[in-house]
């Protein structure tokens, strides 16, 4: 299951995914970019900071018709 974390307001963006290398837990941190890699995340289940970031696929949803 993917948690995710809110950080500093509901309409930050983008989500940035992460796998944790102790208890194995994959979750989601909802941050700007601007506040992504000023600290060191912490896994939400077992608090630890042995974390890899996990690369994804997105989609962009816009106003023209392709």
């Amino acid at each position: 299951m993917l948690k995710t974390i809110l950080s500093r307001g509901v309409n930050a963006m983008p989500t940035y995914e992460y796998h944790c290398d102790e208890c194995q837990e994959r979750f989601s941190i909802v941050e700007t970019i601007a506040q992504h890699g000023k600290k060191r995340p912490k896994c939400p289940n077992c608090g630890s900071v042995k974390i890899t970031q996990v690369f994804s696929s997105f989609f962009a949803k816009t106003s023209k018709k392709s």
